[in-house]
């Protein structure tokens, strides 16, 4: 049984007398340890019908490119072929989601989404509820601690989340049974689903953003993930607590733009490294504090804050301290474009604004001192903050994200404290490329970007 605490309904229409329960895909895109996916096996066993799920392919996805959907095609390719090895059939509509989701619920008996945190995700979910023919449940799969239950407001720091999640944590991280259909929807036929086989050429139809190329590195799909989080068990686990912070070692799990797009489950991920008692018991924790606590904390910031992607969603201790020195000499300023090509006197800052423009993916550490620097080096915070979103979500792979959001945010003092007062950030905790120096084999990471850089160029 899948948790009722995962289960909300999101109208009180009766369930239809339909052809088929359909499941619409939204988040979690993925076939295994997809709670909303098996939760709509049951349901479509429980009546005697099939189970169909629709995908809603969108040209209009705010800030996505090419890079971004091509990722995202190649999980869908490898997801439509897994349903169908289920007996599922899945339908990839080229139309908004929530339109896509209310074309196939016309001949639903029930539909059933999973659950997205973002305002354009919440706000398809609300279209649908209304406007759909038949009873819609929301099933809750991105996380491992449902939202809502895990705090029922914005939580202020980790360290007021922690608490509240670890109380709930082992009754949610358990596995997630796939049930057999016994209804097969193969059968059934649907008008203008797209061949997914061709995603060049699907692409060049598509009236999207084509100036950032794909990543060299990251391939999409659930088979990739699960192959990176096998290699990551097996050879970077161990040492994640000593090493996960030094950028020249690279020893991540490289596995946010596959948690991203739900090509992943987190509760899968959690599962591995808390089962992994073979390796270190503080790097197994300092990892699952990252991937449940600290993940989570962006969902939370997300879902009960509405101004998340905007200056405003920081602390006001953070924008007062920030307006008191906006008006602190810079010793360097640099525009936007500047910024985005990598012109800057900082080698370290290039290295990491090269790395997200030619992988897809920065990291983490850098991704920090990055956000940071772009604060020091613009004429105004807000400015710096609307520099770092952009870039962040133009180039990552995981942009556009309730990671990517908080992450930002924070490099402004959002979920963080009031630290020494200093020129230009004020209170705002500051980050030093002489930090970099003492901690790190700085210029051994520098080396490797120029390496990457040589090999595939600027990554636009």
């Amino acid at each position: 049984m899948i948790e009722s605490e995962r289960v909300t309904p999101l109208n009180d229409k009766p369930i239809a007398s339909g052809t088929y329960v359909l499941y619409w895909m939204q988040a979690a895109q993925r076939v295994a340890f997809n709670h909303a996916l098996e939760y709509g096996a049951e349901q479509a066993n429980a009546l005697g019908e099939p189970l169909v799920v629709v995908f809603g392919l969108t040209d209009r996805f705010p800030e996505a490119n090419a890079r971004h959907y091509i990722f995202m095609l190649e999980g869908l390719r490898e997801v439509q072929g897994d349903l169908e090895r289920r007996g599922i059939r899945m339908v990839v509509l080229r139309r908004a989601p929530d339109r896509a989701a209310l074309h196939l619920a016309k001949e639903a008996s029930l539909l059933v989404v999973d659950a997205g945190y973002l305002r354009i995700q919440r706000a398809w979910r609300d279209t649908v509820s209304r406007r759909a023919p038949c009873r819609v449940v929301q099933v809750e799969s991105e996380v491992v601690v449902p939202v809502g239950l895990a705090y029922v407001k914005e939580a202020y720091s980790a360290g007021i989340l922690r608490p509240k999640i670890q109380r709930f944590v082992e009754a949610f991280i358990v596995p997630v049974r796939q049930r057999p259909l016994e209804k097969d929807a193969l059968s059934l036929t649907f008008d203008g689903g797209l061949d997914l086989s061709a995603i060049p050429a699907l692409l060049r139809r598509m009236k999207i953003d084509h100036s950032v190329s794909p990543s060299p590195f990251y391939q999409g799909g659930a088979s990739q993930a699960g192959k990176l989080l096998k290699a990551f068990r097996r050879a970077k686990l161990d040492r994640y607590a000593t090493d996960r912070n030094d950028p020249s070692l690279g020893n991540l799990s490289h596995l946010s733009p596959y948690l991203h797009f739900g090509q992943i489950s987190a509760l899968e991920v959690a599962l591995t490294a808390r089962d992994a008692t073979d390796c270190d018991a503080e790097s197994r924790a300092s990892f699952l504090e990252e991937l449940i606590v600290r993940r989570e904390l962006s969902m939370n910031f997300c879902y009960y804050n509405e101004n998340y992607d905007s200056y405003a969603a920081l602390p006001a201790w953070a924008l007062t301290t920030l307006e008191l020195h906006q008006r602190d000499p810079r010793e360097y300023v640099y525009t936007r474009e500047e910024f985005e090509m990598a012109e800057t006197h900082d080698p370290y800052w290039n290295a990491a604004q090269r790395e997200m423009m030619i992988t897809g993916k920065m990291h983490g550490y850098m991704r920090m001192y990055w956000g940071k620097k772009i604060l020091e080096w613009s004429m105004q915070p807000e400015e710096a903050f609307e520099t770092a979103l952009y870039l962040n979500n133009k180039y990552e792979l995981d942009g556009r994200d309730p990671n990517g959001f908080a992450g930002v945010a924070w490099c402004f003092g959002k979920h963080d404290r009031a630290w020494n007062e200093r020129p230009v950030f004020g209170k705002v905790r500051s980050m030093t490329a002489s930090g970099l120096r003492r901690k790190f084999d700085i210029e051994a990471y520098v080396h490797k970007i120029d390496g990457l850089r040589s090999r595939y160029g600027e990554g636009v």
